[in-house]
């Protein structure tokens, strides 16, 4: 039986979708390709969603039942060996939920992430401070001291993911209320952070925006959301949305084309990145 995992690479989910493509084109059910295998369709199924590794000798008899030439083959055995490699999330294992895991992936293989945040500046620019308050404010917060530090460094370090090579362009359109509702007591944990926003206003990398309460309500108001653009084609956009106890991924055509068709509307009406490093500058001055 195929080894499950705790979450799929996003190479995972790429080679999965290939394999699908492929049994496709060669006019096959999944019964007709477990048949060969001798396994149930369910174990196909599996590694085609990238709910668990892709089996290498299960690969090879499929590509060869699928007629993929040999050399093909060989490469895609090699990019499914790599793709099974676990990704350094997985050191926080003891942390890490395994709907979050696929999100780790997914933001260190995206080439732009699109987010909407109404209540806290995204973990990718937060500050330490910032991080540790907002952790001990939520449920983590009843886990314990060591657990919190778990989790404060766990966040600092997908952070990591702008020392890499080619790291994703953040475009980040905040409510006004990340700004007006403080997470500590304490003020400097607030200067601290909007310093780091308006650090973060000057990189290439970073787009951001307030969506302000005098522009009045808009059709993002709902929850929190994401949405992951990546390289390669094979791919699709894929957004993620949290709620209390886990999350959704969608990359139905359907689904995704409405919440881009939301965050352009959003950045459309929210102020521009000029006038949000004068927000921020405002903001920065009171605290």
């Amino acid at each position: 039986m195929s080894e499950r995992r705790p979450a799929p690479t996003v190479g995972q989910v790429v080679l999965g979708r290939r394999l699908q493509e492929l049994r496709e084109t060669a006019n096959l059910s999944r019964e007709e390709a477990a048949r060969v295998l001798r396994v149930a369709p369910a174990t196909v199924r599996r590694m085609e969603t990238a709910e668990v590794a892709l089996k290498i000798p299960y690969v090879q008899v499929l590509l060869t039942t699928y007629g993929v030439p040999e050399e093909e083959v060989s490469a895609f055995v090699a990019l499914a060996e790599e793709a099974n490699q676990p990704g350094w999330w997985q050191r926080f294992h003891d942390v890490l939920p395994d709907w979050f895991s696929m999100f780790v992936s997914l933001e260190g293989a995206a080439r732009m992430i699109r987010s909407y945040e109404p209540h806290f500046v995204p973990g990718l620019l937060q500050t330490e401070g910032y991080a540790r308050a907002v952790l001990e404010a939520g449920t983590i917060g009843q886990s314990g001291p060591e657990t919190i530090e778990r989790h404060v460094k766990l966040r600092l370090t997908r952070q990591e993911l702008w020392k890499r090579p080619n790291p994703p362009h953040l475009w980040v359109i905040l409510d006004e209320t990340v700004l007006r509702r403080p997470v500590s007591t304490k003020p400097e944990v607030m200067r601290d952070q909007v310093d780091r926003l308006l650090e973060a206003t000057e990189s290439d990398l970073v787009t951001l925006q307030v969506a302000e309460f005098d522009h009045g309500p808009h059709p993002g108001t709902y929850a929190p959301f994401s949405l992951f653009r990546f390289a390669e084609p094979e791919l699709p956009d894929m957004v993620f949305t949290e709620y209390l106890t886990g999350a959704l991924y969608l990359d139905s055509r359907e689904e995704v084309s409405g919440h881009l068709e939301v965050l352009d509307h959003m950045s459309a009406h929210a102020a521009s990145v000029a006038r949000t490093k004068q927000i921020l500058r405002e903001y920065r001055e009171r605290v």
